[in-house]
């Protein structure tokens, strides 16, 4: 089981919802956490909870500098998570084109941001822990998704890319697909929402998988084995089920 006490973690997307919760497992673990977000004003609320030591870190994550400004300024960190993510529901008959932009722009192409600021290090020290955030929309096109699926895919495909070349290397490499999380995100939805998880849970579900050296975690897990399963459909029949007609 791994060892937070005395480690530095850098939680980028830790203003609210997974991101904050996650925060209070760790810094309740015994970690230094450095919280980044857009919002100085939420991250010194979050900073003001924590159980142990913090620094507070604004970064626009679709911002290459900013992003750099923000991993210079963290120093030297013992992992690094992304969780930052923007959603919104949408059909591919409403493409909505600067929705869809900021949400690759965000979760995807901000997470290989952050990770391209804090990886180098990590690889010349020869250990590191990074952890991803995907998502069960991820394993395979939804409808309603455009925009938000295809990003979430586009991480967990850079996670395993990353588990292949460095596994074995020292550096500890995770990915973690929740389901529905009750967030302002969320709460745009408009459907009914099975397996609907408090952040809370959901943090649980991922400091758990942190302290092991397992790759990946997929959860609720009885609502992911419908996502996970679904791979192994055939395009007719996955198509009826998943988008029926």
């Amino acid at each position: 089981m791994r060892d937070f006490r005395g480690k530095r973690y850098w939680l980028v997307g830790a203003s609210e919802g997974l991101g904050r919760a996650l925060a209070e497992r760790l810094s309740a673990a015994g970690a230094e956490v450095i919280l980044s977000a857009r919002s100085a004003d939420r991250l010194a609320e979050v900073a003001a909870t924590l159980a142990g030591p913090s620094v507070t870190l604004p970064v626009d994550v679709a911002d290459t500098a900013s992003v750099r400004r923000a991993a210079d300024a963290a120093g030297q960190i013992d992992g690094v998570v992304f969780l930052a993510g923007l959603y919104w529901p949408m059909a591919a008959q409403v493409w909505n084109a600067d929705q869809v932009e900021t949400m690759c722009d965000v979760n995807f192409t901000g997470c290989a941001r952050v990770i391209g600021a804090a990886l180098p290090a990590m690889v010349a020290r020869g250990t590191g822990h990074v952890v991803i955030t995907g998502s069960l929309s991820g394993f395979r096109g939804l409808p309603g998704a455009i925009g938000y699926g295809a990003s979430k895919a586009g991480v967990m495909a850079l996670a395993e890319s990353m588990q292949a070349d460095l596994r074995g290397s020292g550096i500890v490499v995770q990915v973690a697909n929740p389901g529905f999380i009750r967030t302002r995100l969320t709460d745009k939805n408009s459907f009914t929402m099975p397996f609907l998880m408090e952040p809370a849970e959901a943090a649980d579900h991922m400091f758990r998988h942190m302290q092991t050296d397992r790759f990946k975690v997929s959860f609720p897990t009885v609502f992911s084995w419908l996502f996970r399963l679904s791979q192994f459909l055939p395009d007719w029949a996955y198509y009826r089920i998943f988008a029926p007609k």
